[in-house]
């Protein structure tokens, strides 16, 4: 019997999921791996069957409560996505949030992933020395620049002092960025980037130690040589 990946994996759900079927009869509450291979499972089966895709979806949605679940599982379950074979092909067929809450009381308690922070506001980036500096987006369309990004590499249409931003980033909460719509200067804070300074990839015109001089040079030399703005 030879089997292609797809069908590989598919056995793979159904024995996770007849394991979680034997754990729910147990009356043992259920993992976030075995509720999701459950779930999947029964909506394979009912493409399969012939149901349509709202009918997967509605009955996928009433399988588990949080009476059938671990604490916190159900809100790690954002969604379940499946590529389920019907009569006219395969399709992607998705259920959010698929399990409700169950008649018993869900205590107060944390939930997975959650952030926990002391009471009061926090100061971003504290005791650095922070810069501002003005930018102009010269391109033709909007230019979004996150707060990771070592700013002296950004997008080569956006015209600033490149000099002073080597070594420097956008002085955001993490995962936030600053948006530059063409033909608008806009002034932006930056502060040094901090832990080891060894910049990589990115536009690659680093590639090295920040403080190195060497690299600094070849960086904006690099820059240069491709048009960087402001260099």
């Amino acid at each position: 019997m030879n089997l292609s990946p797809t069908e590989i994996e598919r056995l793979t759900i159904f024995m996770a999921a007849e394991h979680a079927r034997k754990l729910r009869t147990a009356g043992i509450a259920l993992s976030h791996p075995e509720a999701v291979a459950l779930i999947a499972d029964e909506m394979l089966f009912s493409a399969r069957r012939g149901l349509t895709y709202e009918v997967i979806v509605d009955t996928a949605s009433r399988l588990l409560t949080t009476d059938d679940v671990e604490p916190g599982v159900a809100s790690m379950v954002e969604f379940v996505a499946v590529e389920a074979s019907f009569s006219e092909g395969t399709k992607m067929v998705i259920v959010f949030r698929p399990i409700e809450q169950g008649q018993k009381p869900v205590a107060d308690q944390l939930e997975p992933g959650e952030l926990i922070v002391p009471d009061g506001d926090i100061e971003l980036n504290a005791g650095r020395a922070a810069i501002t500096i003005e930018v102009l987006n010269t391109g033709d369309r909007d230019i979004q620049v996150r707060s990771h990004s070592h700013f002296f590499e950004t997008n080569r249409a956006l015209d600033f002092d490149r000099a002073a931003a080597f070594g420097y980033r956008l002085d955001v909460r993490s995962g936030g960025g600053e948006r530059f719509e063409p033909g608008l200067r806009k002034t932006v804070t930056l502060v040094p980037m901090a832990g080891a300074r060894i910049v990589r990839g990115q536009a690659g015109l680093t590639n090295g130690p920040l403080d190195d001089p060497d690299v600094r040079r070849r960086a904006f030399a690099a820059a240069s040589s491709f048009g960087y703005r402001g260099i």
